[in-house]
């Protein structure tokens, strides 16, 4: 049934003149049919630069909207539209609105994991693979970092130059991994290396032997000797460090470490929507235009 499901998701895509982007965190068979696999900044890179009309996305909707306000002339479907970041809705306007009364010579630097209408408010944005470079480049001294307070403090300590005003956000799968877990594990499994996402608590970090993207940990543990890994993020980066890493192992941290969102996408619903073209994310230009700005800001510093 698997193999009948993927050829007809392939004589679609082609047909239809589709490209499918996945992330790191989706199941595995759905990064097996991707075109694309990567973390949110390699993602919205590829969805500038492929050449389809229409782009699928296997991803949380903040992914897809990014997308399409890069994109504005192409469309943008999600393979799952309930598939959404939690940590995406935990800053609102109005705080924003307060921080900027609040301080002169301000950045808001806005975390890509955040809804099209915050990074209207926006005066940058950055992925955790590229946040440190960007926001040593600002000219601003105080920066307001959303909505994820574990990242905006881990780059806090990278760029001690700047004030930062931290938000109350998170992600709840990194923020449910903690230093008793890991402490845990790695007394199982003594001569694993710790592994880590920024999005994990400053606990956490503090006992790590390397902190970075996703993409950053996968090219770590295959450019590093040892043999043996602890992965405090979403299991769904298995996937990708077991293919580029052979004869090496991985731990996961606890049970469950997973993000329910992301799983929730299925090659039953990437066929459904490359048959029946729904759940098309649809946005006013006039949020696409505002919303552009730090997302290509964010391209350009990063360069």
């Amino acid at each position: 049934m698997t193999n009948i499901l993927i050829d007809k998701i392939k004589e679609l895509k082609k047909d239809k003149n589709f490209v499918i982007l996945s992330h790191f965190y989706v199941n595995d068979e759905i990064q097996e049919i991707a075109d694309f696999v990567g973390d949110s900044y390699y993602l919205s890179k590829a969805a500038t630069n492929c050449t389809e009309k229409n782009i699928l996305f296997c991803g949380v909707r903040f992914m897809g909207e990014s997308a399409k306000i890069l994109n504005p002339e192409k469309r943008v479907f999600m393979a799952d539209m309930n598939a959404d970041c939690p940590m995406a809705h935990m800053v609102d306007v109005e705080k924003i609105k307060e921080v900027k009364e609040s301080y002169d010579d301000l950045a808001v630097v806005c975390y890509i994991n955040s809804t099209a209408l915050i990074k209207t408010y926006s005066d940058v944005c950055v992925t955790s693979a590229n946040a440190v470079k960007i926001v040593k480049e600002l000219k601003e001294k105080n920066i307001y970092f959303i909505p994820d307070s574990n990242l905006g403090k881990f780059i806090a300590k990278q760029v001690p130059e700047k004030n930062f005003i931290f938000n109350d956000g998170y992600c709840p799968v990194h923020a449910e991994i903690t230093a008793e877990d890991v402490i845990k594990t790695k007394k199982a499994y003594p001569n694993a290396l710790v592994l880590s996402h920024p999005e994990c608590t400053e606990e956490v970090l503090s006992i790590s032997d390397y902190i970075g993207s996703t993409s950053g940990i996968i090219k770590f543990a295959k450019e590093h000797n040892n043999k043996e890994f602890i992965i405090c993020t979403e299991n769904g980066i298995f996937y990708e460090l077991k293919n580029n890493c052979p004869g090496k192992t991985f731990f996961e941290v606890k049970e469950k470490q997973i993000c329910p969102d992301m799983k929730l996408i299925t090659l039953e619903k990437v066929l459904d929507v490359l048959t029946n073209l729904n759940n098309e994310i649809i946005l006013d230009n006039e949020t696409i235009k505002a919303a552009k700005k730090p997302l290509l800001r964010m391209h350009e510093i990063a360069k």
